[in-house]
């Protein structure tokens, strides 16, 4: 039944002027950030078109050195204009961290989207996760630390 159906709805898209290929083309929004009521949509077009940060680092959830390509935690709120209070990060499944708007420093923690130069998974921690340079500092190799490394992010929330 469903499969004689399917020349009917093709044939009805394409009388639309939509074609299968561009239904696909929808950009899928990846993060969701709410500043001041706002929501500002990115998709991963988006993120990329923003300056890209590398850093290389190991993890306590990976094996060796890893190359993450991201956004700068420090430009996303520099672009809200922030300089106090608290981005609640949120993943997929609804876990949510607080991570202190003073995290977001100049060599500090991205929004990575590439992990060894290629795309995330959802399965493989991503589409997005926050990534800080682990081995850069010290102070980046702590429980507190690690539990702001949300991956499979999807939503940031300003909060005062």
């Amino acid at each position: 039944m469903i499969a004689n159906l399917m020349p009917i709805v093709t044939g009805f898209l394409l009388s639309c002027g939509i074609s299968l290929a561009a239904q696909s083309a929808v950009a899928e929004t990846l993060l969701t950030v709410t500043h001041n009521e706002t929501a500002i949509k990115y998709d991963l077009a988006d993120l990329e078109a923003l300056d890209a940060v590398t850093i290389e680092t190991e993890t306590i959830w990976t094996e060796g050195t890893q190359s993450f390509t991201g956004v700068a935690l420090a430009q996303l709120v520099a672009d809200l204009d922030l300089t106090e209070g608290v981005l609640l990060a949120s993943a997929i499944n609804d876990y949510t961290v607080e991570i202190p708007v003073t995290d977001a420093v100049e060599g500090g923690p991205i929004i990575a989207y590439l992990n060894n130069g290629a795309p995330m998974s959802v399965r493989d921690k991503g589409h997005l996760w926050i990534v800080y340079p682990y081995d850069s500092d010290p102070k980046y190799q702590s429980e507190t630390i690690y539990s702001r490394s949300i991956w499979q992010l999807n939503r940031i929330e300003t909060r005062n």
